[in-house]
């Protein structure tokens, strides 16, 4: 009955998400296809809670915190990362549906395939979805949402984790508060510094990697436009739309060149020219940042105090500091916050627990 209700309350979370990226979408195309995918999600729950003989009240009917989490992310750095989360959650809800028709003995239609499928048969079934409004709509589908959350979250992770160790390690070893200061503010500028020039050097180096391959797709599209248009029909009949829709499509695209360079080189080379925008300086800056941020959180205690106090004060804060990092972390996987939480916790305890061990035998042994 809990996995019940949780794959209706997925659903429900669901419709709430998608009626807030349609009441945020400009592009009234791409703004309806949202809202009918919210009008689909919420018959899903409703048909899935009536099977199974389950009374949704007013109170069941509402989204979860997870939901409003997510819509409160979207408000502040956009609801492009919503999309991302949702489509993560339509694979998620189809591999449950395709589970439950196994153990009840019933057959597959193929229609259980990710909610990616009926959006297109959304586009392809409404006429007033021309070329422009399909290539933003692609744009927005092919964003994975939430990345730039995510590397938020992980770049906090490691740091908060790695100095951890770093500093359990040297406690255990010497608990003289200068050494382990000296230690854990060297193991948070070295970690910064290292984490900012590899996301310096991946963004750079991708974007000139995809610059050169960008520029010879633009040489294609000038020199041989109607070849370029026909192969983007043929993308789109691969996609399963129909070959006529499919050729509007493609007409309405190759209307703007630059338009059909940025859809060419996405299906074609996998390039999201969107991302490739973005400053390695920036990207490199917020990696030292959120490095830096989840650092500093167990060498903290040691500024003001020492010895044992700040061991077991680095310990508590370090535990509070995992469980929210844990916490989260679910709202891209959808996992229980306690589940979370409590493993992350004791992940970043066992490592720190090692090294302190460690640190204690070379103490010793030393002294």
């Amino acid at each position: 009955m809990k996995d019940l209700r949780k794959n209706i309350q997925t659903e429900i979370d669901a419709s709430y998400l998608y009626a807030r990226l349609a009441e945020n979408e400009s592009d009234t195309s791409v703004s309806n296809i949202f809202r009918q995918m919210s009008e689909i999600e919420m018959s899903h729950a409703k048909a899935f809670a009536q099977k199974n003989g389950v009374v949704l009240l007013d109170d069941l009917m509402q989204p979860s915190i997870r939901a409003k989490a997510l819509n409160l992310i979207g408000k502040v750095f956009g609801y492009d990362y919503i999309l991302g989360v949702l489509m993560d959650t339509e694979r998620s809800l189809s591999s449950a549906e395709i589970s439950n028709k196994v153990k009840a003995g019933e057959a597959l239609t193929g229609n259980e395939s990710n909610h990616v499928k009926i959006l297109k048969n959304l586009v392809q079934n409404d006429v007033q979805v021309g070329g422009t409004s399909w290539a933003r709509f692609e744009k927005k589908h092919r964003t994975v949402g939430g990345n730039a959350i995510r590397a938020a979250v992980l770049g906090g992770n490691d740091g908060l984790v790695s100095n951890f160790s770093l500093i359990m390690g040297v406690a255990g070893a010497a608990h003289d508060n200068k050494t382990v200061l000296l230690t854990g503010f060297a193991g948070l500028f070295a970690g910064a510094l290292s984490m900012a020039m590899g996301e310096w050097i991946s963004v750079k180096s991708s974007q000139e990697l995809y610059e050169n391959q960008m520029q010879l797709e633009m040489d294609e599209i000038e020199a041989n436009p109607e070849m370029e248009k026909k192969e983007l029909a043929l993308i789109y009949m691969a996609k399963g739309v129909d070959e006529a829709q499919a050729h509007k499509i493609a007409e309405d695209i190759m209307k703007d060149k630059s338009l059909a360079h940025q859809v060419l080189v996405k299906e074609e080379l996998g390039i999201n020219p969107e991302e490739l925008k973005g400053s390695a300086f920036e990207a490199a800056s917020y990696s030292f940042v959120l490095f830096a941020f989840g650092a500093i959180i167990p060498l903290f205690p040691f500024i003001f105090t020492k010895g044992d106090v700040a061991i077991l004060s680095s310990v508590a804060v370090s535990t509070i500091g995992l469980f929210l990092i844990g916490s989260v972390i679910t709202l891209f996987t959808g996992k229980s916050i306690f589940f979370s939480g409590t493993r992350q916790v004791l992940f970043g305890l066992a490592a720190a627990a090692v090294t302190f061990g460690i640190g204690k035998l070379i103490g010793v042994s030393i002294g």
